[in-house]
């Protein structure tokens, strides 16, 4: 496999893979990835990219340096004392979506927690479809111990990867746990050891790159949405199946397996 294409934006790096993997580095170490305004525009103009692209089979967000991201800029947060309510909820709310733009993307999203994500940062790790940890990084939401509500869809998010018993006590007392105790929680999937952890990350995330896109992206698309019950599961089952059934990819996975080799996947 080749080099990777690399294009620089401000405070945030974006690596491209010849097999669809695409890699977006946080990229402001001496502030610990905080989200700075640059970080924010950089990281939308990223998104924007990549959404539609039907090239783009997997997403990997990770850090530079020691840190994922250590959350929102609080210089930034705490800028405007006499700010009213309004003012304040209108200019959160656009951060917010900025942020979280990376569900836009029809492709499974992997955060690599190269260090500590904290706040608004383990939230956009949280709106990540797989997460992996290096081991010893630190993860959680102390908002409350700043003074502040949670942010970023924490209420939402939190509750959704590791059930409402264990959001509760991350979310009402703000402690942070390392990845070792994140793992049976489930806020991530697995611990990895540091030496060599973003090519673990990467080796995962090329082999998703490697299955068949159509099906990748509704199976995406089905656990992002969740069903309300069995039989909505079962009716979008039915529709989705088919439309997989129908593509040039089905007959070759199947030659594939009898042929005892690795499929080759068009998204035909």
């Amino acid at each position: 496999m080749s080099a990777p294409q690399v294009t620089s934006l401000p405070h945030l790096r974006v690596e491209r893979h010849d097999d669809g993997v695409v890699v977006l580095v946080l990229d402001n170490p001496d502030q610990r990835n905080a989200m700075s305004p640059q970080m924010t525009a950089s990281w939308v103009e990223a998104i924007d990219g990549l959404v539609g692209d039907r090239d783009v089979r997997a997403v990997v967000v990770t850090g530079e340096g020691t840190a994922f991201c250590s959350g929102g800029d609080t210089s930034w947060i705490a800028s405007e004392p006499e700010a009213s309510v309004d003012d304040l909820r209108a200019r959160m709310l656009p951060f917010y979506r900025s942020w979280l733009s990376i569900r836009r993307l029809e492709v499974p999203t992997v955060a690599a927690l190269n260090g500590a994500a904290i706040g608004a940062g383990l939230c956009v790790a949280l709106a990540c479809d797989l997460r992996y940890a290096a081991s010893g990084a630190k993860l959680g939401v102390p908002f409350v111990q700043l003074g502040m509500h949670p942010g970023m869809a924490a209420t939402y998010l939190l509750p959704d990867v590791v059930g409402p018993a264990h959001a509760r006590d991350l979310l009402l007392t703000g402690r942070i746990v390392r990845a070792e105790e994140a793992l049976p929680l489930g806020l991530v999937s697995r611990v990895l050891e540091r030496e060599g952890f973003v090519d673990e990350v990467l080796e995962v995330a090329h082999g998703i790159a490697a299955t068949a896109p159509v099906p990748s992206r509704l199976t995406t698309l089905a656990l992002r949405a969740g069903h309300r019950d069995l039989e909505a599961g079962l009716q979008w089952e039915a529709m989705a199946q088919p439309i997989t059934l129908a593509t040039e990819d089905l007959h070759e996975g199947i030659r594939a397996a009898r042929e005892r080799r690795p499929a080759r996947f068009t998204g035909r």
